[in-house]
């Protein structure tokens, strides 16, 4: 991993995907901006200790992605003054209910699960796009539980109407298959009774993302076509250019 990567890392005491999804080259030649865009896990675990090194990032808005069930179960970020907080969850299967079957690719599997949220949550992913999009929520940090499935699939989307390749943000998408390591790891040392998480909640593997882009164009002409069928404008499509490219 070169340094630019390992700078994209936000490092806080609990939390193991926090991190900024600028730097990438987008439309004409601009670059998308550092310090407007963050993804990550779940914030729920932010504490006093973290409290500080959170501030300084200036973050206006928390965009959790999480069912409400989550949110219960677990808490959500702590309510700092000045601090917006979303709840929008991409209505979607379970996917525990969904088998998979080792034997078969992963990244297809992941790919398929990405593509029946992106038929089902249409609603959830155009309100947080759109939240995006106004510069007046920026910095913005959008989250789930492990901030590599459905906060994978907004970044994407967002990143693709920057401009970014698809080779760009697979990759960014596929870094946190470390932060699901190191998760795990943290899990197993404070949690020692719980169950080893499935091969489907902790790899991130490049070609899934690669493959939802992909089918995702065939279907819908581009990112844009998509999100404009969910409901995004065009003046929120160039809205998010204008304050997310440099």
């Amino acid at each position: 991993m070169d340094a630019i990567e390992t700078s994209r890392r936000i490092q806080l005491s609990a939390t193991f995907n926090f991190r900024d999804v600028g730097g990438y080259p987008g439309h004409d030649g601009r670059t998308v901006r550092w310090g407007r865009l963050y993804r990550s896990d779940s914030l729920h675990r932010i504490d006093e200790a973290d409290r500080e090194a959170f501030a300084a990032l200036g973050i206006r808005t928390v965009i959790d992605l999480r069912r409400s069930s989550e949110v219960a179960r677990d808490g959500r970020v702590p309510a700092y003054d000045g601090l917006a907080y979303r709840n929008i969850h991409p209505e979607h299967r379970d996917w525990t209910e969904v088998r998979y079957d080792p034997a078969q690719s992963l990244a297809r599997w992941l790919a398929d699960r990405y593509a029946d949220l992106a038929e089902t949550g249409t609603a959830g992913l155009a309100e947080a796009v759109g939240l995006i999009a106004d510069s007046a929520n920026a910095p913005v940090v959008v989250h789930c539980l492990a901030g590599k499935d459905r906060t994978g699939i907004v970044c994407a989307l967002t990143l693709s109407v920057l401009g970014v390749a698809d080779a760009d943000i697979a990759a960014d998408y596929a870094l946190s298959t470390e932060a699901s390591a190191r998760f795990s790891a943290w899990l197993a040392a404070t949690t020692p009774a719980a169950e080893e998480l499935p091969p489907p909640f902790l790899a991130s593997p490049a070609e899934a993302m690669a493959l939802f882009l992909t089918e995702l164009r065939a279907g819908y002409g581009s990112a844009e076509g998509y999100l404009r069928h969910a409901g995004v404008t065009e003046a929120q499509l160039a809205a998010l250019r204008d304050h997310l490219l440099n």
